[in-house]
């Protein structure tokens, strides 16, 4: 889970591991490691989901965070376009270290008014970027974001 700070990158993994929501907000120091156990294409992944904490302009997330991952989330919200440049550098990063490696771009916040333009996502999907709208309030798309890169991921280590 890649983003900026207080995108919900932790609110989103509460919901898809837990399937909980909180108000409250935690900010997360570090890495939060959680694990689920799904069923992709007929086949038992076991997901290890490193949460790290949000980017902003006093601390960067450091590669050796990203060394080994077969891929990532992107986190950006929808109310705050600034996320949006936070989140292309953070995957210029990703892929400096990973090399090309499934991700997903996740504009979160989907119940609240929107900030960011069709057009700047339209800038995104035709660099070949996968843009879902999310809510970890709602619980909307998110599932099916995390099941859809855990399918990318086996197809790519079956590659």
């Amino acid at each position: 889970m890649l983003g900026a700070f207080g995108v919900g990158k932790t609110s989103l993994v509460a919901r898809y591991v837990h399937g909980i929501f909180s108000e409250k907000y935690q900010t997360t120091v570090g890495v939060k490691i959680d694990k689920k156990i799904v069923t992709v294409n007929g086949q038992e992944v076991s997901l290890v989901l490193w949460d790290l904490y949000g980017e902003d302009q006093f601390q960067r997330v450091q590669p050796f965070y990203l060394r080994g991952s077969s891929g990532y989330l992107l986190v950006a919200d929808g109310t705050r376009p600034d996320t949006l440049e936070a989140a292309q550098s953070l995957h210029a990063r990703a892929q400096e270290v990973l090399g090309p490696v499934p991700f997903i771009l996740l504009l979160n916040k989907h119940d609240l008014p929107w900030q960011v333009s069709e057009a700047q996502l339209d800038q995104l999907r035709a660099k070949g970027w996968e843009v879902r709208y999310t809510s970890a309030k709602t619980g909307e798309a998110v599932e099916d974001a995390f099941n859809t890169l855990a399918g990318r991921m086996l197809e790519q280590q079956s590659t």
